[in-house]
Protein backbone atom coordinates (compact mmCIF):
# COMPACT_ATOMS: atom_id res chain seq x y z
CA UNK A 1 0.00 0.00 0.00
CA UNK A 2 1.75 3.39 -1.16
CA UNK A 3 -0.62 5.71 0.98
CA UNK A 4 -2.70 5.11 4.49
CA UNK A 5 -6.23 7.67 5.50
CA UNK A 6 -5.74 8.02 9.04
CA UNK A 7 -8.67 9.75 10.71
CA UNK A 8 -7.48 11.74 13.57
CA UNK A 9 -10.70 13.47 14.52
CA UNK A 10 -12.72 10.13 15.01
CA UNK A 11 -14.28 10.13 18.18
CA UNK A 12 -13.71 13.85 19.18
CA UNK A 13 -10.38 13.36 20.81
CA UNK A 14 -8.11 15.83 22.88
CA UNK A 15 -5.06 17.17 20.96
CA UNK A 16 -2.85 15.43 23.10
CA UNK A 17 -4.96 11.95 21.74
CA UNK A 18 -5.24 13.06 18.38
CA UNK A 19 -0.94 13.67 18.73
CA UNK A 20 -0.16 10.18 20.07
CA UNK A 21 -2.18 8.74 17.07
CA UNK A 22 -0.05 10.93 14.39
CA UNK A 23 3.10 9.26 16.07
CA UNK A 24 1.40 6.08 15.76
CA UNK A 25 0.59 6.50 12.42
CA UNK A 26 3.79 7.66 11.19
CA UNK A 27 5.85 4.94 12.94
CA UNK A 28 3.43 2.35 11.46
CA UNK A 29 3.86 4.02 7.90
CA UNK A 30 7.37 3.79 7.80
CA UNK A 31 7.40 0.33 9.34
CA UNK A 32 5.24 -0.89 6.63
CA UNK A 33 6.79 1.17 3.52
CA UNK A 34 3.42 3.44 3.34
CA UNK A 35 4.74 6.20 1.26
CA UNK A 36 1.82 8.63 2.13
CA UNK A 37 -0.78 9.77 4.84
CA UNK A 38 -3.73 11.19 4.30
CA UNK A 39 -4.66 13.24 7.93
CA UNK A 40 -8.16 14.03 8.74
CA UNK A 41 -7.74 16.10 11.35
CA UNK A 42 -11.11 18.82 10.76
CA UNK A 43 -10.98 22.03 10.20
CA UNK A 44 -12.94 23.49 13.55
CA UNK A 45 -16.05 24.09 14.19
CA UNK A 46 -15.59 27.54 14.59
CA UNK A 47 -14.61 28.01 11.13
CA UNK A 48 -10.88 29.58 12.02
CA UNK A 49 -9.13 26.19 11.98
CA UNK A 50 -9.19 23.57 15.06
CA UNK A 51 -6.66 22.71 17.70
CA UNK A 52 -5.93 19.14 16.10
CA UNK A 53 -5.52 20.83 12.87
CA UNK A 54 -3.13 23.45 14.40
CA UNK A 55 -1.13 21.52 16.51
CA UNK A 56 -1.25 18.61 13.76
CA UNK A 57 0.92 21.32 11.19
CA UNK A 58 2.60 22.74 14.01
CA UNK A 59 4.22 18.84 15.14
CA UNK A 60 4.33 17.96 10.92
CA UNK A 61 7.03 21.21 10.58
CA UNK A 62 8.97 20.00 13.79
CA UNK A 63 9.37 16.34 11.98
CA UNK A 64 10.32 17.96 9.22
CA UNK A 65 12.66 20.38 10.43
CA UNK A 66 14.04 16.68 12.44
CA UNK A 67 13.85 14.84 9.31
CA UNK A 68 11.75 12.68 10.58
CA UNK A 69 8.97 13.37 7.53
CA UNK A 70 9.98 14.12 3.82
CA UNK A 71 7.50 16.71 3.43
CA UNK A 72 3.64 17.95 3.83
CA UNK A 73 0.77 19.96 2.61
CA UNK A 74 -2.23 21.34 3.84
CA UNK A 75 -5.45 20.39 2.01
CA UNK A 76 -5.90 23.85 0.89
CA UNK A 77 -2.33 23.59 -0.99
CA UNK A 78 -2.94 19.84 -2.07
CA UNK A 79 -2.90 20.55 -6.16
CA UNK A 80 -0.41 20.79 -8.91
CA UNK A 81 0.73 24.18 -8.12
CA UNK A 82 2.13 22.96 -4.92
CA UNK A 83 5.54 21.76 -4.88
CA UNK A 84 5.71 19.06 -2.23
CA UNK A 85 2.04 18.18 -3.32
CA UNK A 86 3.55 17.48 -6.55
CA UNK A 87 6.30 15.34 -5.09
CA UNK A 88 3.44 13.50 -3.06
CA UNK A 89 1.75 12.71 -6.41
CA UNK A 90 5.35 11.26 -7.80
CA UNK A 91 5.63 9.18 -4.37
CA UNK A 92 1.37 7.53 -4.92
CA UNK A 93 0.21 9.01 -8.12
CA UNK A 94 -3.04 7.39 -7.61
CA UNK A 95 -3.73 10.49 -5.03
CA UNK A 96 -3.96 12.57 -8.30
CA UNK A 97 -7.75 11.13 -8.35
CA UNK A 98 -8.58 11.64 -4.61
CA UNK A 99 -11.73 13.58 -4.02
CA UNK A 100 -9.74 16.13 -1.78
CA UNK A 101 -6.68 16.83 -4.84
CA UNK A 102 -6.88 20.46 -6.09
CA UNK A 103 -10.11 20.71 -3.93
CA UNK A 104 -8.64 23.38 -0.33
CA UNK A 105 -9.43 21.34 1.59
CA UNK A 106 -8.69 22.64 4.78
CA UNK A 107 -9.74 19.47 7.17
CA UNK A 108 -6.67 17.53 5.56
CA UNK A 109 -3.38 17.61 5.76
CA UNK A 110 -1.11 15.29 2.97
CA UNK A 111 2.62 13.70 4.88
CA UNK A 112 4.91 12.20 2.50
CA UNK A 113 7.15 9.70 4.94
CA UNK A 114 10.58 9.33 4.73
Amino acid sequence: MQYLTVNLEAGHPTVEMARTHLNMAIRSAKANGTRVLKLIHGYGSSGKGGSIRSDVQAQLRRKKQEGQIRDFVPGEDFSPFDPAARAIIAACPSLSRDVDYSRQNHGITMVLIR
